[in-house]
């Protein structure tokens, strides 16, 4: 589709969405904010699904941020060796609870300043935090968040996860932000892969500008 808008091709790309994915959720398993806030750090370069295998026996040992605050790094290891980087996500962990039980009132904040205060937090798992259990509309760009969009043409010239966060923002209205991150993400951890996109699964190609100029081209 050529002459398209940003603003053309953000209307497509809500409507092809709220078409396939009118409701799309995280797809880490939790029951409560604690929960989230602990496996959004074992996500951190870690699959969902393998934070989903390891957090049912975590929560059983430790149920509360006062139970994790007064364990030990290597209870915590145990737990979490199977994850990536587990020895610094175990001091993250009861890092984070100590902090939300000593400062925060056992009350996690939904400011994205206030989180990045809680060892393990960094921006986009703030984001995230803020997203899902307090719906603020804030846009944490993961891998999957920054290629996406890029290839899409919903960015242009980010080099940063905080300028594609920015130009996000921007351009999604605010009620769409928090599903606009499921809704990217999930695209490109299921569709458009790192590595060999599956773009004839793909509804979007017609405006895609990495299929237009990649792999249209080689179709010729």
């Amino acid at each position: 589709m050529k002459g398209i808008t940003k603003k053309e091709r953000f209307i497509v790309v809500i409507k092809y969405f709220q078409e396939i994915m009118p409701e799309p959720e995280t797809e880490l398993e939790y029951t409560d904010p604690y929960e989230l806030i602990v496996a959004v750090i074992l996500s951190a370069q870690c699959t969902d699904k393998r934070v989903n295998i390891i957090t049912p026996e975590f929560f059983k040992r430790f149920p509360t941020a006062a139970s994790l605050a007064s364990s030990t790094t290597d209870q915590v290891y145990k737990l979490i060796k199977s994850c990536s980087y587990p020895n610094n996500k175990a001091k993250h962990l009861i890092g984070m609870a100590r902090t939300l039980v000593n400062e925060f009132n056992n009350i996690i904040p939904a400011d994205v300043d206030l989180l990045q205060k809680l060892p393990g937090v960094g921006r986009k798992s703030a984001n995230v935090i803020a997203s899902v259990i307090y719906r603020m509309p804030v846009m944490p760009v993961d891998t999957h968040v920054f290629r996406v969009s890029e290839r899409i043409g919903l960015t242009s010239g980010a080099k940063t996860p905080l300028q594609a966060e920015k130009q996000l923002t921007q351009n999604f209205k605010q009620e769409l932000i928090t599903k606009a991150h499921h809704w990217l993400i999930l695209h490109g951890r299921y569709i458009c892969t790192a590595r060999n996109p599956k773009c004839k699964e793909c509804g979007l190609t017609e405006i895609c500008k990495y299929f237009n100029k990649k792999i249209k081209i080689k179709q010729v």
